[in-house]
């Protein structure tokens, strides 16, 4: 059966929807069966709600009963916090060469530590000058020598690689492993959701496979 997100979809609601009969949910997510059009409007007018169409593909479709204003609202509000909760991972660029001295390396290093630990993908590149070009496993042997110095936080993501006069190669910060939670002794209900529609409408999908299967089973 096909799932339904209905938080990503377009709605029909009330007057746009013009099916002959529904399958109808109630305000508190109670299923009423398969009603007609008309009735299923009547029922959204009683309840001062709106009447909207959650599963347009459905046969019959699937209509529920709900404050959309408020629905939608609800839905931005958390589109919006998970736009804020996004990091956009970055490549930064740390240039090296096949003649830099012990100070240089470590002064490298520690930048790439820091860029690392923020989360971000690591480049490293080396360009060969002149006649270097003709030792480029010296290069390489360079790059991954690097590389090792950071192998506590960092795993090779891209192997050396040489394109044209420049070798290459990318590290990936290493996930770090959650410490176990600790049980705790006085353990507290859960609270309850403070509006019914939204946990209804997230669980619709289970709704309708359950009143299919009976609507199944009585044929």
């Amino acid at each position: 059966m096909e799932v339904f997100d209905i938080s990503k979809q377009a709605h029909q609601i009330n007057e746009e929807i013009r099916d002959k009969e529904v399958r109808l949910i109630g305000a508190n997510g109670e299923q009423l069966g398969v009603v007609p059009l008309q009735k299923a409007f009547d029922a959204a007018e009683q309840a001062n709600l709106d009447l909207v169409k959650i599963a347009p593909k459905a046969v019959p479709p699937v209509c529920r009963v709900m404050d959309y204003g408020k629905f939608r609202f609800e839905q931005a509000k958390k589109e919006k916090e998970a736009r804020r909760n996004q990091r956009v991972v970055e490549i930064k660029e740390i240039r090296l060469s096949l003649n830099i001295d012990t100070h240089d390396i470590e002064f490298k290093t520690k930048s790439a530590r820091k860029f690392l630990a923020e989360g971000n993908k690591l480049k490293v590149s080396l360009r060969f000058r002149g006649r270097a070009i003709a030792h480029s496993q010296l290069g390489e042997e360079q790059l991954m020598r690097f590389a090792e110095g950071l192998s506590d936080i960092a795993s090779v993501e891209k192997a050396p690689k040489l394109e044209g006069r420049s070798m290459m190669m990318f590290l990936a910060p290493k996930v770090q492993k959650p410490e176990p939670k600790k049980a705790k002794s006085d353990s507290k209900p859960k609270a309850q959701p403070e509006d019914a529609t939204t946990e209804a409408v997230e669980t619709v999908e289970e709704e309708i496979i359950k009143e299919e299967g009976k609507d199944n089973a009585e044929d």
